[in-house]
């Protein structure tokens, strides 16, 4: 790791008091010209109208959207509002909650410790988690919601199932969510450590290996960066990733509104239109919820700047000014499809999966303008981003709508973004 990560994290907080707190600040991003690598202002223009629409039909809030190329800023635009109530403009340093967008941060965590050498990504996870290694299989696969006969598995789960989904696990996507819910969060657990050995007592709905499945596996990941690391997830983040990396607005919980910079969230109503679920007070949950559980599944809020330096730095192979979080062999290795031609009902096909990361793997089915190659993932309130190494973009989307399967803007957003590469 960097030279400023070695340092103690009380030493951290010194030198970060005696330099001020422009020592922590990032980069500011400015914006260029699009024409200066290969993009076309006014093709980039058109996105505005689009994700204007969704604003004016009551559909989402408000977004912000940035697009970079070649390490450049070329579109960043906030439109509509953090607080429709209040009729509060959207703002760029607008703090969001991230959801599943925590994955590849907390996938990258575990593979900075694989760098290390403390596993290997074919260790049985029972190596670190004990109470994995008498997990059953329901014959039931769950999706009845009964458990039927257990088995045994046919092999141990391994840390790549676990980045990978395909571990098996029980999950509140398919199935029986009522008894996993219940497993889970009732009563509430008091630790990762709590929560992730509750999960190892629900049987699996599939052979480790033989199936993909959306769950909350990451879940699991993250908590193996605490027993590998010694030091809580949330700890190690800032610690590891946040600090060297200059995403001072990362967080799972928030002490406060940050200057009143975090956005209410909302869901469809009937119509469609949307209605407040969680505000952006100090009563929101990610300000009021005891802290105690840090989810590498889905548990952070940031803003697009900090998500914009995040996958910059894995489009740069690992690096970002001047800072290495990883080698560039290692995030090449995280997107590489590392589930075969197992079905992925959530993305669809032409898709793969890799560590942490959904990949593309034709796109021509996939039906996408990324790249193959390409890495992505979306969070559960409408977020999403992904990386090009081929066209050398990164994309970032931030709103906050939940649930929001009725919506395109996502990939409307993305083919906006494409249409206006001219080069």
């Amino acid at each position: 790791m960097n030279k400023l990560t070695n340092l103690p994290f009380y030493l951290l907080l010194i030198v970060t008091l005696v330099l001020g707190s422009s020592f922590l600040k990032a980069k500011t991003l400015n914006l260029v010209e699009p024409e200066s690598v290969g993009m076309s202002s006014e093709r980039l223009a058109r996105i505005s109208p689009v994700m204007q629409k969704y604003i004016d039909e009551e559909l989402t809030p408000g977004v912000v959207t940035a697009v970079m190329r070649q390490g450049k800023l070329v579109h960043l635009e906030t439109q509509g509002y953090m607080d429709v109530e209040a009729k509060k403009p959207m703002s760029e340093d607008a703090i969001f909650r991230i959801a599943s967008m925590t994955k590849p941060i907390a996938s990258v965590a575990l593979m900075m410790l694989w760098e290390e050498g403390h596993f290997q990504l074919n260790d049985p996870v029972h190596k670190f988690i004990p109470s994995f290694k008498d997990v059953m299989v329901s014959t039931t696969s769950d999706a009845s919601g009964k458990t039927g006969e257990l088995v045994k598995p046919n092999r141990p789960i391994l840390i790549r199932d676990m980045l990978t989904h395909t571990a098996g696990l029980a999950n509140s996507y398919i199935g029986n969510t009522k008894a996993y819910r219940k497993a889970m969060s009732v009563p509430r657990p008091q630790s990762n450590a709590e929560q992730i050995n509750r999960l190892s007592q629900i049987p699996l709905n599939y052979h480790p290996g033989e199936e993909w499945q959306y769950s909350t596996a990451t879940s699991v990941v993250g908590h193996l960066v605490e027993v590998i690391s010694g030091k809580s997830l949330d700890v190690f983040l800032k610690e590891e990733l946040f600090l060297p990396l200059r995403m001072t607005d990362t967080h799972f919980y928030l002490e406060d509104t940050k200057g009143g910079r975090l956005t209410a969230q909302y869901t469809p109503g009937k119509d469609k239109k949307i209605k407040l679920q969680d505000p952006g007070t100090d009563k929101s949950r990610f300000i009021t919820s005891p802290r105690k559980i840090f989810s590498g599944s889905g548990g952070l809020v940031s803003t697009v700047h900090d998500y914009l330096r995040f996958q910059q730095m894995m489009l740069n192979g690992g690096e970002l000014d001047g800072t290495r979080i990883l080698a560039p062999s290692t995030v090449s290795l995280m997107l590489e499809n590392h589930t075969g031609d197992l079905k992925l009902w959530l993305s669809g096909p032409g898709m793969g999966f890799g560590l942490g990361y959904g990949v593309v793997m034709d796109r021509g089915k996939a039906a996408t303008p990324m790249s193959e190659g390409s890495g992505y993932w979306g969070g559960a309130y409408c977020t999403f981003s992904w990386i090009d190494p081929d066209q050398e973009v990164v994309g970032v989307l931030m709103t906050q709508v939940r649930p929001y399967s009725h919506l395109n803007i996502r990939q409307d957003f993305q083919v906006l973004a494409y249409q206006a590469i001219t080069d």
